[in-house]
C-alpha cells in the first residue's frame, strides 16, 4: 500500500450515495488495493440528513458545504453523486483544487457542460490528477467478459447491436414529481438517466463508437403531483398541486457505429412489468452475445461456426475465478449482485490513481456519450425524420 491513504469526500447521498458508499466500504476488504480508502466526509444540503447518511453509510463526518470540502487539504478524492445540474460546477472546482474526481453518469446535463468538464480533466491529468465517470455496468463481470469475447473475435465482425434499458417506475400517473422529471435538474429523462447506460455499455462491449443517430422522444404523462416531500404540502394539497414534466419518458433511436455496424436503442421508464432490464445483444459474422442485467451472472453466447446440429445460444455462468473481477469473491456458482459493480469501480479507480494512469471511462468518454444523447434529442426535434407511412396524393 501507499504510505498515505486516499481520503474521500462524497458530495450528495441518497440512492447513488448508498451504492457508492457500499463500494468504498467493501472494495478494500476483498481486493488488494494499493491504498487505504478513508471515507472521510459526506456532504449534503440538509445538515440532519447528511449526518444520518454519515452514520448509516459509514462516513466519518458530515457537512453541508461542498466548496469548503474540496478546499480541504485532508481530502484527496471527490465522489459526486448529486443531480446532473451540479456536476459541472463541483467537478471542475474539485479538479482545479487538485482532487481526483469520480462523477456519476451522465457526466452533465448539456454538451457544453460536459466539454468544460472534459477540458478541466485534461488540464488536471497533466498534473497527475485524474477523473472518471461512473458507468458502473461496465464492471459487471458478465459485461466485462462480453467485451473480452468480442475483442478476441468470438463473434467475428460486428454487424448489428440491440440495446435497451426498460423500467416501469413511472407507469402510475399519480407518482409524484421528482428532480429526475425536471429538465433544469436532470437534463433529460429516460434518455440521459438510463439511455446513457445503454449507449455506453453497447460501445464498451463492442469496442466501437456511435457516429450518427436518428431518434424520437415521447413524454406520456406531462403533469404529476408535486408530492408532500418536495413542497412540504399536506396530503390533501398535494393531490391538487401539480408540476410540469419537462423531460422525455421514452427514447427510441437508431445508431450507426464508426465501423459501419448498425444499432437500435430504447430507453423507457414506461415499460410495464420491467424493473431494471438493461439488455445488450451483439450479432456478428461468426456468432452473437446477449447480456441482461436482470440475469447479471450469465451471458448468452451463440457460436455460428459450430455444426448446425449443435448450434444454439449457450448460457455461460460468469462466476468462475477466470472471469473479470470474480476471483476476489465467492466460489463458482455463488452469485454476485448489483452492488458488486460499485466495488469493482472503486478497485479500478484507486488502482489507476495510484499508478498514475488515466482511469476509464474518462470524462472525454462521458463527453462523447453526452454528444450522442444531444444528437438523439436534436434528431427527435427535427420533424424531417418522420416519413408518412401512407401517401395521400
Amino acid at each position: 500500500m501507499t504510505a498515505r491513504p486516499l481520503r474521500i469526500a462524497m458530495i450528495g447521498h441518497g440512492f447513488m450515495g448508498a451504492a457508492h458508499s457500499q463500494g468504498w466500504r467493501t472494495a478494500p476488504r476483498f481486493f488488494d488495493l494499493p491504498a487505504v480508502c478513508d471515507m472521510a466526509l459526506v456532504v449534503g444540503r440538509d445538515g440532519e440528513s447528511a449526518a444520518r447518511a454519515a452514520e448509516g453509510l459509514g462516513w466519518a463526518r458530515s457537512s453541508t458545504d461542498w466548496r469548503a470540502a474540496i478546499e480541504r487539504d485532508d481530502i484527496d478524492v471527490v465522489d459526486i453523486v448529486t443531480p446532473g445540474s451540479s456536476h459541472a460546477e463541483i467537478a471542475i472546482a474539485a479538479l482545479d483544487a487538485g482532487k481526483h474526481v469520480l462523477c456519476e453518469k451522465p457526466l452533465a446535463n448539456t454538451v457544453d457542460e460536459a466539454r468544460a468538464m472534459a477540458d478541466a480533466a485534461h488540464r488536471a491529468a497533466a498534473r497527475g490528477i485524474f477523473a472518471m465517470v461512473g458507468f458502473t455496468y461496465r464492471r459487471v463481470p458478465a459485461a466485462a467478459f462480453a467485451r473480452d469475447l468480442v475483442a478476441a473475435g468470438a463473434v467475428g465482425t460486428v454487424r448489428q447491436v440491440r440495446a435497451s434499458y426498460l423500467q416501469d417506475w413511472l407507469v402510475d400517473e399519480s407518482s409524484p414529481m421528482t428532480w429526475r422529471l425536471a429538465k433544469d435538474s436532470a437534463g433529460s429523462g429516460a434518455l440521459g438517466d438510463i439511455g446513457a447506460h445503454a449507449v455506453d455499455l453497447a460501445e464498451f462491449i463492442t469496442g466501437d463508437r456511435i457516429a450518427s443517430v436518428s431518434g424520437t422522444l415521447e413524454t406520456f404523462v406531462s403533469r404529476r403531483p408535486l408530492g408532500t416531500a418536495s413542497r412540504g404540502l399536506t396530503a390533501e394539497a398535494s393531490a391538487t398541486e401539480y408540476g410540469e414534466v419537462t423531460v422525455d419518458d421514452l427514447a427510441l433511436f437508431s445508431g450507426r457505429f464508426e465501423s459501419g455496424a448498425v444499432g437500435s436503442f430504447e430507453a423507457t421508464r414506461f415499460s410495464t412489468g420491467r424493473k431494471n432490464a438493461l439488455r445488450v445483444e451483439v450479432a456478428g459474422a461468426a456468432g452473437a452475445l446477449s447480456f441482461d442485467l436482470e440475469d447479471l451472472n450469465s451471458l448468452g453466447f451463440f457460436d455460428a461456426t459450430a455444426p448446425p446440429e449443435r448450434q444454439g445460444f449457450t448460457k455461460i455462468l460468469v462466476t468462475e475465478p477466470e472471469h473479470p473481477y470474480v476471483s476476489a469473491w465467492w466460489p463458482a456458482g455463488h452469485m454476485l449482485g448489483y452492488e458488486h459493480g460499485f466495488s469493482h469501480q472503486v478497485k479500478d479507480f484507486v488502482e489507476a490513481i495510484v499508478s498514475a494512469t488515466q482511469p476509464t471511462p474518462s470524462f472525454a468518454d462521458g463527453l462523447h456519450v453526452q454528444e450522442v444523447l444531444a444528437a438523439v434529442e436534436a434528431s427527435a426535434l427535427a420533424e424531417s425524420v418522420w416519413t408518412p407511412a401512407e401517401r395521400r396524393d
